[in-house]
């Protein structure tokens, strides 16, 4: 694993290296193989600018640099979601929210990052801009997880040390997962999502990727404009909940033995562990089965583009996205009642627990040749999308926040400890992630 941020800004103020020397080391890695496919837009001069007028002293991120996934306004450059659709439109007249409080708090952007075209898969596959493959891997190119793929290769690879992203139903949190770095989805009203384009405005998060727990906080703590509280409480001041509900079906047989010995880690360290059924996980089946947040208000978003351009479509997007148009206006507010009633429920069994842990995701990366574009491998793609978003999009459907932390051996592929909550538990999460990162990092 590369340097943190942390450890890296530790260099910069003691003299030990320079954000000139930081910024030439990753356009390097930028410029790699690792790096294939995974930027849309580079813009190294711009932050080799940045780098030279960086003061470590007074800014967090004083010339480090940060990729931006191509969901953001950056002024003066077009927003494309990943899409040949919106190759036309004009260029931004501002940065983004997100984007603007990452440049005051000094970062420097190296470039845009491929993503799942309008963000709208788990995968993170994409038929007009090739794939990014996984960093973390090396027997075969597998997939990057989506739809945040080139924002994850860009900071488990060495390139970025933030990877700025969003997260709907996963799309922080599976690539996270799936490459052995930190995802974490904060409660989404906690950071404005104006400039981004949306896929659920219900549902949509600004969130970002980095190498550890504690670049996460500094991270979110820039994004939503916050100071957290940090604590050493050990884990044995916590009380932990594991739910068994749809959340362990299907898992494979690297992911069981990660999350199995991470659990037997933790409640070696004190950790108090509860199992507990969480049944009503089960039913978000039923509760979108009309299609969901996404597809109804992407379908609003998208009609008049899908009119005038659905062949520049993927067409595995499209047709999840035309499924919206089948919903009808009172499913709609029928589905923001169920999830309302739900999130309710939900949170009176969390009551009195610190945190629930999960896995992220129930398996490795798969090979991208398995679900690669083609009609043939269609059946494949939606088997494994389902997989990935299964576990991450109960949370979003929860408004809850939750991160995802590496917790597989040296020798194995990547795995995702996912330690969630309910809406607000976002200081609590990542202190929890913080103490738990530690525990695994030094056994």
């Amino acid at each position: 694993m590369q340097a943190d941020l942390l450890s890296t800004r530790q260099g910069l103020l003691t003299g030990q290296t320079s954000p000139v020397a930081e910024m030439e080391r990753c356009i390097a890695v930028a410029e790699s193989p690792l790096c294939k496919n995974v930027f849309l837009k580079t813009q190294f001069d711009a932050a080799r600018h940045v780098a030279v007028a960086a003061d470590v002293r007074q800014k967090p991120l004083a010339g480090l640099a940060i990729s931006v996934k191509d969901l953001f306004d950056i002024q003066g450059q077009v927003t494309t979601a990943g899409s040949l659709a919106l190759a036309d439109r004009p260029p931004a007249v501002q940065d983004c929210t997100a984007v603007a409080r990452l440049k005051a708090a000094g970062a420097a952007v190296i470039g845009r990052t491929n993503m799942t075209e309008f963000a709208f898969s788990g995968v993170g596959v994409n038929p007009h801009f090739d794939t990014p493959a996984n960093a973390a891997a090396t027997d075969v190119p597998r997939i990057p997880g989506g739809s945040s793929s080139g924002a994850a290769v860009s900071v488990a690879s060495g390139a970025a040390f933030i990877g700025l992203g969003s997260d709907t139903g996963g799309s922080i949190r599976i690539p996270a997962a799936l490459q052995g770095i930190v995802g974490f989805k904060s409660t989404a009203r906690l950071v404005p999502t104006e400039g981004a384009i949306p896929l659920s405005t219900t549902m949509d998060t600004v969130c970002a990727l980095t190498r550890s727990v504690r670049d996460a906080m500094l991270s979110h703590e820039i994004l939503a404009q916050c100071t957290l509280s940090r604590s050493d409480a050990p884990l044995s001041s916590y009380r932990l909940a594991v739910a068994n509900t749809m959340m362990h079906d299907g898992l494979d047989a690297t992911v069981t033995r990660a999350y199995q010995r991470t659990l037997e880690k933790l409640r070696q360290a004190g950790a108090k562990i509860e199992e507990i059924p969480l049944s009503e996980i089960a039913e978000l089946g039923a509760i979108q089965s009309t299609g969901g947040f996404s597809a109804a208000e992407s379908y609003a978003w998208h009609r008049k583009l899908i009119e005038l351009r659905a062949d520049q479509y993927d067409p595995r997007v499209l047709a999840r996205i035309q499924r919206g148009a089948t919903m009808r206006a009172y499913e709609y507010l029928d589905l923001q009642v169920a999830r309302r009633d739900w999130i309710m429920r939900i949170e009176q069994r969390l009551a009195g627990f610190d945190a629930v842990l999960s896995p992220t995701v129930p398996t490795v990366a798969a090979p991208i040749a398995e679900v690669a574009p083609g009609p043939e491998r269609d059946e494949a793609f939606f088997a494994v999308n389902a997989q990935m978003l299964r576990n991450t999009s109960m949370v979003n459907m929860l408004d809850g926040c939750a991160i995802s932390i590496p917790c597989q051996c040296p020798d194995e592929l990547p795995v995702g400890l996912m330690v969630w909550h309910a809406a607000m538990h976002d200081n609590q999460v990542l202190n929890i992630a913080w103490q738990i990162e530690k525990l695994l990092q030094n056994p």
